[in-house]
């Protein structure tokens, strides 16, 4: 499985992927630290890696444009300390099946964790 951890989130969130055996990336190193989330989201896609951020645009990009993909992890619900963000991911990444990943949005919140199926409708 593939990540590209976008710029609302710490480098250290890839590094922890990365140190669990998957190809991470986060956006300042792929040269994406100024790039538009339709520019973020065009390299996910083209690269086959789920996008992991906390920028609430994705989920209507996706739903604009029907797409079936690049999965995306959403953080929800405020500031979450690193501590926080990794607990929580590890939790998505231990439950919800890899295979799955890449074709849904998975929104985690403070008291729960969603997972919706792509392509969503307009009103995602």
């Amino acid at each position: 499985m593939k990540f590209l951890v976008d710029m609302p989130l710490s480098p250290a969130v890839a590094a922890w992927l990365a140190e669990r055996g998957y190809d991470a990336l986060h956006a300042s190193e792929a040269g994406l630290s100024d790039a538009s989330d339709a520019d973020v989201l065009s390299r996910a896609r083209e690269e086959a890696r789920v996008v992991v951020t906390a920028d609430l645009d994705y989920p209507r990009l996706l739903a604009m444009t029907g797409s079936k993909g690049p999965g995306l992890i959403l953080f929800r619900g405020g500031d979450y300390s690193e501590r926080e963000s990794l607990e929580r991911l590890g939790r998505v990444l231990g439950t919800i099946p890899n295979s799955e990943l890449s074709t849904c949005i998975i929104v985690i919140e403070r008291d729960r964790i969603r997972r919706r199926r792509l392509p969503v409708g307009p009103t995602a």
